[in-house]
């Protein structure tokens, strides 16, 4: 068959922080695709405000460089940057769509963890050849040959008995610092950089082992939809893998649903990316990733084919859903005061949106028409959603994050992870204990003999919401956690994730100093004097696993005699600040949170403290 020699799609997978977004940076650098001396950011893929804050990949993007290999040939390269963490793995599927070939980053200290299993498990699902970058060899603590035997223990379990696969054990490897720059395919000492002084041997290594695109002379047009972007003059972009034949711009092309019919549309405009721009192009061949504009529904998954013999290709499929929150209008009594977006008219709209570019989500009705169930993949894919959401000045009310269970032999199920830990040798008994009461099952632990133990458990889902606020307080924030969905397991019984109980304001106000000077014996605050409440908000966290009714606003009575009350400010110990996350981690089972584009406030579902209580004797009856 045809190949299209000058031309590789790659993308590039690895665990959260090892590097995958530094290393596009240097390709990018080094292919001239920057004038030395241009002001550019570091992280220039990472575009979006959040995933600067997060210094995460949210969304996977793809760019394109040329570069000349030693023999003179000119190579142009798409690359796809894709999410290392597990909760954006709709975008790491839909990555693998559009390419022939995988960079397989791996920290020479870290090694394989969670995530590296979840996107190599997706690349050998779809037999894409691999090569596996170790990459941060110049970090001190670099153990870059025990770091490669770990790597292929890992294929190995993931590949076990599929003849099909086993080819793919003899994959390169190539050694790499992508903070200086440099890599190499020789093995550096620890904590050396490469002998090279740039990427050279990794260009040299992608173009020789990942396959050039392949299609059939003559063939009629397919393209398939992976991903969706938008333009302020063009409307709506749908970025397409070119399998078969030639798409050209101004043309009528077959548009194929997803549910089944065929129309006709005419193509406004068609793009190709080059470094960090879309340029116009007239005409595009197999292999090319291209940007069309002029259908304005078209949706991820669909395919453009010849209107004259369309052939769709097969749908898109992901992961389904496994864990799952409420999110609807703001029902508290502040509402309205900070935001725009509040009714439920527009939270159904932005919901539906999401849904058009994320097709790892799911949006379901519940029994109150201004509140939605939405479905996705772990509480950072879904707290993400609703940071988006207030900085767009929508006001929400959002539940707290539950698991989705299965019935499987007529026995309830629920989804459990595997979690990884690396501790202080002085938290292992304290870290342990915390998994013990969550149901944890310890599966390995191994002491590197520098002070640190990685410990490996499986363990429910829902014993992991928030674990991680408690595991940052008992290690004093050197404990360091990553989990991955596991599977489904049947249901372990009650958990009691949370071992304290909430002081709860019994009435409207504004807070003042002199109540929480009283208040703080009780346990941690979370407001401030000044601060608004309302009967229902949680404004601290009590010592005891009881919840309590308190009064936050309520003032010193003045009287005719004198008294020095002036270091009382002094003394007030500083209210706990919250993010979202922590926030979503922190909430009861009858608790929620008030998200407003200035505040994050925790809240009883029910606000009246009667009908909590008589909420409480109803559900002891029954």
């Amino acid at each position: 068959m045809p190949i299209r020699s000058d031309l590789r799609n790659v993308a590039i997978v690895a665990h959260v922080d090892h590097g995958k977004t530094t290393l596009v940076d240097a390709m990018l650098w080094q292919s001239g695709a920057f004038r030395e001396g241009s002001d550019v950011n570091t992280r220039v893929m990472d575009s979006m405000d959040l995933e600067r804050e997060k210094g995460i990949t949210i969304l996977a993007k793809n760019t394109a460089v040329k570069h000349t290999l030693a023999d003179g040939q000119e190579l142009t390269i798409n690359i796809i940057d894709t999410p290392g963490h597990a909760d954006f793995g709709g975008e790491v599927e839909r990555g693998l769509e559009m390419v022939d070939g995988v960079l397989l980053l791996v920290d020479a200290s870290e090694g394989p963890l969670p995530q590296t299993r979840f996107v190599l498990r997706k690349a050998l699902e779809k037999h894409l050849p691999i090569i596996v970058v170790i990459n941060k060899v110049d970090r001190p603590d670099a153990r870059i040959a025990e770091v490669v035997d770990e790597t292929y223990g890992l294929f190995m379990d993931l590949i076990e008995d599929d003849e099909s696969q086993t080819h793919l054990l003899d994959f390169p490897i190539v050694y790499a610092s992508a903070k200086a720059g440099r890599a190499s395919k020789n093995r550096p000492a620890d904590g050396t950089l490469p002998d090279s002084d740039n990427l050279q041997p990794l260009f040299e290594v992608l173009a020789e082992h990942v396959p050039a695109p392949v299609y059939t002379e003559g063939a009629p047009l397919q393209a398939l939809v992976t991903n969706l972007d938008s333009s302020p003059y063009l409307g709506r972009l749908a970025l397409c893998r070119i399998i078969e034949g030639t798409i050209k711009r101004g043309t009528t092309v077959a548009w194929c649903r997803r549910d089944g019919s065929i129309s006709n549309v005419r193509l406004s405009e068609l793009l190709i990316t080059q470094a960090l721009d879309r340029v116009s192009v007239d005409e595009a061949g197999p292999g090319d990733i291209i940007a069309v504009a002029g259908i304005p529904e078209i949706t991820i998954g669909e395919t453009l084919a010849d209107s004259d013999d369309p052939r769709p290709l097969p749908l898109i499929h992901v992961d389904e859903p496994s864990i799952s929150m409420t999110i609807g209008i703001n029902t508290s009594p502040l509402s309205g005061r900070v935001g725009k977006n509040l009714t439920a008219r527009l939270v159904k709209n932005r919901l539906d949106a999401e849904l058009i570019g994320n097709v790892s989500i799911r949006v379901l009705p519940t029994e109150r028409p201004d509140q939605w169930e939405v479905q996705g993949r772990g509480e950072l894919q879904l707290a993400v959603l609703v940071e988006m959401m207030r900085r767009e000045s929508f006001e929400l009310t959002v539940g707290k994050p539950e698991v989705l269970t299965q019935i499987i032999d007529g026995k309830v199920h629920e989804p459990t992870d595997r979690l990884t830990i690396d501790v202080p040798e002085d938290y292992l008994g304290p870290v342990t204990e915390m998994l013990g009461a969550r149901k944890g099952l310890l599966e390995q632990m191994v002491n590197h003999g520098t002070g640190w133990v990685r410990l490996e458990y499986v363990v429910p889902s829902r014993g992991l919401i928030g674990f991680r606020t408690e595991f940052l307080t008992q290690t004093r924030g050197t404990g360091i956690m990553n989990h991955i969905f596991e599977g489904y397991t049947p249901w372990v019984g009650e958990l009691r994730n949370r071992t304290t109980g909430s002081l709860v304001a019994d009435r409207q106000g504004t807070v003042v100093a002199y109540a929480l000077f009283n208040l703080q014996e009780r346990g941690v605050l979370f407001v401030k004097p000044g601060d608004d409440t309302y009967e229902g908000m949680v404004v601290g966290e009590n010592s005891r696993p009881d919840e309590m009714d308190v009064n936050p606003t309520k003032e010193k009575h003045l009287t005719n005699v004198r008294n020095s009350t002036g270091d009382e400010l002094e003394r007030l110990i500083p209210a706990r600040q919250m993010s979202l996350e922590q926030a979503l981690e922190y909430c009861a089972a009858d608790e929620c949170l008030e998200v407003t584009p200035k505040d994050v406030r925790v809240r009883k579902v029910i606000l009246s403290a009667n009908e909590r209580a008589k909420a409480r004797s109803r559900a002891k009856t029954s």
